[in-house]
């Protein structure tokens, strides 16, 4: 058996058997890699033509099995060990291709962490409901046990500090790569192999997964882009007599009004696929849209990654300037970021964020407290009987706590509510299947993407009938109020999109939204304006009447030209004409300065400041305590 370890006396003839060996086992992970990776470089016959391609994708995970041979002394089963974590880490990248329309990219390994956190219940929904893709794993791993209780060892005990040395080498250099040691960029750069920044997926299907992860975390793992300041400067300069101007205009007589924003999940209009161009699945926003403003909104994720629009709306900051915040809430390490909460509270603003979920998940606890919130009313703090619709708690639900938390005496108040009975997967049957069951689709679309389907527009017609729900409401309170309405992303409806496509011709990942900000009272003209995420909370501080903050005044005035380059992860990047690019670049290190502390200096001051003592004594009032408080 050519497994059985060869003769200590063999000398040089053994540790050439054993070289050839691990040799072999080597060259046939490199093959089986390629046959399961999709990137055009990689496959089997490439390591004869390109070799540096499949080379690369396999590498890692190579060391991972030359760490387990040393400490293991075992060949087949290393090797296989090895090529089951590397098998893993394919299998969810199909899974979120299949569900986002992109790839795996290195800050997605921060999900790990949320498992515990209530990601489990959420991310559960995606893994696959075949019972192959399981048993297949269950069977790889009684195969690498066995492998580890029968298969000799390839070399004799006594050479433990040769396998110590070795596998000691074959650590350091694994884990220097998985840090991000600036000199495995010799060989993970676009040079070497195939990259283009702009997009992981084109990356991917070229140099394959591994090798575009590595590329990656290798190029913006670790980089902070530096702003450019003396552009950010001249930007300032410029614009100040026009943001002078915005911020002198007289306050609005009589009471701030309280605010109510819907973070709708998954929201979009489905008129922009083909085959529903003119459906009217969402009556209620077409119909307050006639007396407000509303318009596409161009928002920095798709399909998932909630928190990318929800940082931007919360904060005015573009995550286009942030190569590194991947998820931000995962990755902040600010104690206090400035926020659209911030200017609010300057104003006397009560804020409370809410939310039917898990606090943790997403670590939205800590990042709520950073932004400025007072209060977070979570899932635990909702009634006990707050009604779920498939999956996820209804909206009607939300709605019910908007009524219970605003008050109609006090300061005003912000209310930022976070829905999620429209969350995917949409394989969950709802409540009530046969009205589900009722809607059309499109020619095409079968099975279950039919099912998928109708199932996600159940839910869209049920924020809608939300929104129509707490408007009128608020309409018969005395309190002025503004509603400022969005979705967070396009539902993660991939093969429907494939069979059907869009009314612009473009693809799901340059789709853009919709939001909707309205007066529940009927007062304003209806206005058409595409936005994006981060123009939002600029957009709501105007029409609240609240201009003395510089910052989203300049967003306002110079936001509008830059709003279509906010795009979901792996978009193509829209054309630029060099003025445009100029103007991106300065707003970068706008973003920047801000993030960092160091912009608010350079900024124009508001000829008055708002009543913060007043502010201060009212927010001093005792909060209830049926929420977390800060």
């Amino acid at each position: 058996m050519f497994l059985t370890p060869p003769d200590t006396r063999g000398g040089w003839r053994a540790l050439a058997v054993r070289i050839v060996l691990v040799l072999l086992l080597a060259l046939i992970f490199v093959l089986l890699t390629g046959l399961i990776d999709d990137g055009v470089g990689v496959t089997g016959s490439s390591l004869f033509t390109q070799p540096r391609f499949p080379l690369a994708n396999a590498l890692p995970a190579l060391l991972l099995a030359g760490v387990l041979l040393a400490a293991s002394r075992r060949a087949l089963f290393s090797f296989g060990l090895a090529f089951v974590f590397e098998g893993l880490i394919y299998g969810v990248n199909r899974l979120k291709v299949a569900n986002l329309g992109t790839p795996l990219l290195p800050d997605d390994f921060r999900m790990i962490g949320q498992l515990r956190k209530g990601g489990m219940h959420v991310l559960a929904g995606y893994l696959p409901h075949s019972p192959w893709p399981y048993l297949a794993m269950l069977l790889a791993l009684g195969l690498i046990v066995a492998t580890w209780r029968l298969e000799p060892p390839l070399v004799p005990r006594h050479c433990g500090g040769q396998r110590l040395v070795a596998g000691g080498v074959l650590a350091i250099a694994l884990i220097s790569m998985l840090s991000g040691l600036s000199a495995w960029g010799k060989l993970y750069n676009g040079r070497v192999l195939w990259l283009e920044p702009w997009s992981a997926r084109v990356t991917t299907n070229h140099s394959g997964l591994v090798s575009s992860l590595m590329m990656f975390h290798l190029q913006y793992g670790g980089g902070h882009r530096k702003p450019d300041r003396a552009a950010a400067i001249q930007l300032i300069a410029r614009s100040t007599p026009a943001l002078l101007q915005t911020m002198q205009q007289a306050a609005p007589a009589g009471e701030l009004p309280d605010i109510v924003v819907v973070q709708s999940e998954s929201f979009f209009d489905p008129t922009i696929m083909r085959g529903y161009e003119h459906s009217d699945f969402a009556p209620n926003l077409r119909r307050l849209a006639a007396h407000g403003i509303s318009g596409k909104l161009h928002v920095p994720t798709f399909g998932g990654g909630t928190i990318r629009t929800e940082f931007e709306v919360l904060t005015g900051l573009s995550l286009r300037y942030f190569d590194h915040l991947q998820f931000p809430y995962l990755q902040m390490s600010h104690k206090s970021l400035p926020s659209l909460l911030r200017t609010l509270e300057a104003h006397g603003y009560r804020t409370l964020a809410l939310h039917g979920n898990d606090p943790s998940f997403w670590n939205r606890t800590t990042a709520f407290k950073a932004i400025g919130f007072d209060r977070f009313v979570s899932q635990s703090s909702f009634p006990a009987h707050a009604p779920d619709d498939g999956k996820y708690m209804a909206d009607s639900a939300m709605t019910d706590e908007i009524m219970v938390q605003l008050k109609d005496t006090g300061p005003p108040q912000f209310i930022f509510a976070i829905s999620i009975e429209a969350h995917g997967p949409y394989d969950v049957e709802p409540a009530n299947p046969a009205e589900r069951n009722a809607i059309p689709v499109p020619d095409g679309i079968t099975g279950r993407d039919k099912l998928e389907l109708q199932t996600y527009l159940y839910h869209l017609k049920h924020a809608d009938a939300e929104l129509g729900r707490l408007v009128a409401w608020l309409a018969q309170r005395q309190r002025p109020s503004l509603v400022l309405f969005y979705g967070d992303h396009l539902p993660a409806l991939s093969n429907s999109y494939r069979v059907t496509g869009f009314v612009d011709g473009g693809d799901m990942l340059s789709q853009a939204g919709i939001w909707l900000l309205v007066d529940p009272h009927g007062k304003g003209k209806p206005e058409h304006e595409d936005a994006a995420a981060w123009l939002l909370p600029g957009q709501l501080l105007a029409q609240a009447g609240i201009h003395d903050d510089p910052y989203f005044a300049l967003t306002q005035l110079v936001g509008p030209r830059l709003a279509t380059l906010t795009a979901a992860p792996g978009a193509p990047p829209p054309d630029e004409d060099s003025g445009l690019k100029q103007l991106d670049d300065a707003m970068a290190g706008v973003d920047q300065l801000r993030m960092s502390g160091k912009l608010e200096k350079l900024l124009p001051k508001a000829a008055a400041k708002p009543a913060s003592a007043i502010a201060h004594r009212l927010n001093s009032l005792p909060l209830p305590a049926a929420a977390t408080a800060y």
